[in-house]
C-alpha cells in the first residue's frame, strides 16, 4: 500500500528516504505530516537542549571522582558517580 518516499531535509538539504515501514507507522499513530528533517537532525534537534541539563557537575561522595549530573545537586544530599551508584543500587537491591 506504502512506497518508499525521496523527501528533502528542511535542515540541512540532504535527501532522506521515507520508507514504507516508517508512512504506515505514522499513520497509524495518526500523524498527518511527512517528515521534515532526516533521521541525524531529527536527533540532534532533540538532544540539542541536553547540553544544558548536563551541566551540573559534583564530587563524588564515594570515590571523589567528578560526577556529571542531569539535576542540580542539593548540599543535603550525597552524590554519587554512575559507577559508584550502579555499585550501591546493585547492594541495596
Amino acid at each position: 500500500m506504502y512506497e518508499d518516499k525521496t523527501l528533502t531535509c528542511k535542515e540541512c538539504g540532504r535527501e532522506f528516504v521515507f520508507t514504507a515501514g516508517e508512512q504506515e507507522f505514522y499513520a497509524e499513530k495518526g500523524f498527518v505530516n511527512e517528515p521534515q528533517r532526516c533521521k541525524e537532525c531529527r536527533h540532534a534537534r532533540r538532544g540539542a537542549g541536553r547540553s544544558e541539563r548536563d551541566a551540573f557537575i559534583a564530587v563524588c561522595a564515594s570515590c571523589g571522582k567528578e560526577a556529571r549530573l542531569p539535576f542540580q545537586p542539593r548540599e543535603d544530599r550525597p552524590v554519587y558517580c554512575s559507577e559508584c551508584f550502579a555499585r550501591i543500587k546493585e547492594d541495596r537491591g
